[in-house]
């Protein structure tokens, strides 16, 4: 199969899996630059400039783009393994033909991953937001850190992932916002270090008037951090989802995160990082 049948494949199964001609486009755009403006996507895809602003921002919140707030405003798909995952949530079928395709793509980039350092991105939805927790989740090599705002976010998916994540050595340790999600996480992960935590400002916000709640935090080899918040809507059903994730052991957002969860965290050994 050559470069340009992959392309247009990738496209046409994308749009058979819902998404429309423009979104399509710009996100096999965005697998082959991997990031870039929205000049660059427009003249990749071919889509007009002045509609890629609408289609990466359905991507974003179907969690298959993630946007740097930059100026130029930056957008980048997240990774083929991440977008097959999210799609699979949502339509189970036709996603393996998908990533066969998108993974086929000849990049346009030929340097080397860039520096992390100081990268923040955001995402938008539960499915892409889920996803992402789970790759973070698969990819622990040390330690992770999850504290759970929300007994929704503790699925079945994600207990399956924290067993692999334990069964290849991880050291993991959860902490809650109420007991009863504490019991259910002892009574599905036996033997796992669990706490409530006692961060107060997890459980809800100390203003007045903010209704915004933390559903996920996580922090995983103590350089890459994850979190997520929701609003809770007047029928008391949980409104979109949002989060930011950072990377890298430098990075100020997750030096921040990092010295605040210990706060909350029960004593633990030293892994053994420098925190001076």
């Amino acid at each position: 199969m050559d470069e340009l049948s992959n392309h247009e494949e990738a496209v046409e199964l994308l749009q058979q899996l819902g998404l429309q001609e423009y979104e399509a486009k710009a996100f096999v755009a965005l697998t082959r630059l991997r990031q870039g403006t929205a000049k660059e996507i427009s003249e990749v895809s071919d889509v007009p400039r002045t509609r890629v602003y609408d289609a990466v921002r359905v991507l974003e919140s179907s969690g298959l783009v993630e946007i740097q707030h930059s100026n130029p405003q930056r957008f980048r798909a997240v990774s083929v393994a991440e977008a097959d995952d999210t799609l699979q949530q949502k339509y189970d079928s036709r996603t393996d033909s998908l990533r066969d395709s998108l993974e086929a793509i000849d990049s346009l980039s030929t340097n080397a991953e860039t520096d992390v350092t100081h990268e923040v991105w955001s995402l938008s939805g539960m499915a892409g937001i889920t996803s992402r927790t789970q790759q973070l989740i698969d990819d622990a090599d040390q330690e992770l850190v999850f504290v759970l705002g929300d007994d929704d976010i503790f699925t079945e998916q994600l207990i399956e992932r924290i067993r692999a994540a334990q069964q290849r050595g991880v050291t993991v340790i959860i902490g809650t916002t109420a007991e009863s999600i504490r019991e259910r996480v002892q009574d599905e992960l036996p033997g796992t270090q669990v706490f409530v935590s006692g961060l107060a400002w997890l459980s809800g916000s100390l203003w007045s008037g903010d209704d915004t709640e933390i559903s996920r935090l996580l922090l995983v080899d103590q350089s890459s951090i994850l979190v997520s918040t929701f609003h809770e809507s007047s029928s008391g059903e949980h409104e979109r989802e949002q989060a930011v994730f950072g990377r890298g052991f430098d990075n100020g957002l997750v030096a921040i995160a990092r010295r605040l969860m210990a706060t909350g965290l029960p004593a633990v050994e030293d892994p053994g990082t420098d925190e001076t």
